[in-house]
């Protein structure tokens, strides 16, 4: 359970190279954003032939969709689930996460961007889209024609995800979609979009709190994108707003092409993005437990090297202590996946110890460093302000704990709200 197979381990072995060559280099143009985000996604894929890879798979599960929507046959079971059965193999968690330590060795934000592009964009459209969906929006972005992205926040309901104000009016074989979302990766430079939207309709109030996902295109008349954000880490993953003004959009544009509320996938789509939080921090604390092992044996106080030192000794001990629970974490993660067992408790638990540790240990090996350390030429710098979204992004880590607590006390026969108050 916690060791890598074979071809896991020589595709981690494949990846190293690359990512220390090839994506380090582009690193810095990237935060720059002097090179575009898809371009180096599409480098990637002629590195490893992850559209080949998926291709075959995705054609099936479109034939598949086909015979069962003539059928009549209805989806059912959860993304995970879904997704296994359709692609097997080439959508492995621990595949994935492996592809995702990687990265974040490296850099975190082009893992972060990649994430949104295919596990949550894509997979919401393959996971629930209809077998034409597939075909028009989610095969291009497998094959890295276009860019996609996943919008759910909202200004006004950051930590209550699903408290959405966007609405969708339906209007003959369309809707109107009006509203806003924020800080959704990708936005910027996104060609496809999936946007979560309330339908509102005079003669029904029940839709009124249900959410549906619909699928729009950047030329979508009524949509627009504001400028990337400027933020603190993560800066090579472009970071946006989305604007819909009496936006049009057919039918066809519900993913699904049916009413029916999807707020159970969006919330096993979080609880996966939640789960994949522990393979970027493994990522990171690797990386950064490296580094500080080299400085500390090839550098000199004193007339010692650093590693002589006890309070070295301690922080390197500490870091590597991180790093396997971290690693533990992230494989059981990709198990309950893999076995669709994936609860909501486990990957809170997961996402918080998983990201306070990235964090800490970021700050240690600066510490360690002292000057050098806080400085942009050393990995650690960028790696630390990197990981402080992993305390944020899909879920602070403050709600993490308020979920922990909500499950914990749900056998007792009691519903705890975000506030902390019981339900009726």
């Amino acid at each position: 359970m916690f060791e890598l197979t074979e071809p896991l381990k020589m595709l981690e072995q494949a990846l190293r190279p690359y990512c220390e060559k090839e994506l380090s280099a582009k690193v810095e143009p990237l935060e720059k954003g002097e090179v575009a985000v898809l371009d180096i996604m599409r480098d990637f894929d002629r590195a490893f032939g992850i559209n080949a890879m998926v291709s075959g798979a995705l054609h099936e599960m479109i034939e598949r969709k086909c015979r069962r929507e003539r059928e009549g046959i209805e989806e059912k079971g959860s993304l995970q689930e879904v997704l296994a059965g359709e692609v097997g193999e080439a959508m492995d968690p621990l595949l994935i996460f492996i592809v995702m330590k990687e990265l974040c060795r490296v850099s975190p934000s082009f893992a972060l961007s990649l994430g949104a592009h295919i596990g949550l964009c894509g997979q919401t459209i393959l996971a629930k889209g209809t077998s034409d969906q597939i075909e028009n929006y989610a095969l291009p972005l497998f094959s890295f024609e276009k860019l996609g992205c996943w919008a759910l926040t909202e200004p006004e309901s950051g930590s209550d995800a699903f408290a959405l104000s966007t609405t969708a009016v339906p209007d003959g074989d369309f809707y109107v979609l009006n509203g806003s979302k924020t800080f959704i990766t990708n936005a910027p430079c996104a060609d496809i979009f999936v946007v979560y939207a309330k339908i509102d309709r005079e003669d029904s109030k029940a839709d009124k709190r249900m959410i549906h996902p619909f699928v729009l295109e950047r030329d979508n008349e009524g949509l627009s994108v504001g400028k990337p954000m400027h933020k603190m880490g993560m800066r090579g993953s472009p970071t946006g707003q989305i604007f819909l003004s009496d936006a049009r959009v057919h039918r066809d544009q519900l993913l699904g092409k049916r009413e029916k509320t999807s707020r159970s996938q969006a919330q096993e789509t979080l609880t996966s993005e939640r789960e994949e939080n522990a393979a970027m921090a493994w990522g990171i604390i690797e990386r950064c437990l490296e580094e500080s092992i080299k400085y500390a044996v090839e550098r000199k106080q004193f007339g010692m090297r650093l590693i002589e030192f006890q309070l070295i000794q301690e922080k390197i001990a500490r870091m590597y202590v991180h790093l396997e629970n971290v690693r533990n974490l992230a494989f059981k993660q990709a198990w309950a996946m893999r076995e669709g067992r994936s609860n909501i408790l486990d990957a809170c638990a997961a996402k918080f110890y998983a990201a306070a540790a990235a964090v800490e240990v970021g700050m240690e090996a600066i510490q360690l460093m002292g000057g050098y350390g806080y400085i942009e030429e050393q990995q650690v710098e960028r790696l630390t302000r990197d990981a402080k979204l992993l305390m944020i992004g899909g879920g602070t880590s403050e709600i993490q704990l308020l979920n922990i607590a909500k499950e914990l006390v749900r056998d007792k026969g009691l519903s705890l709200s975000l506030t902390g108050g019981l339900r009726n």
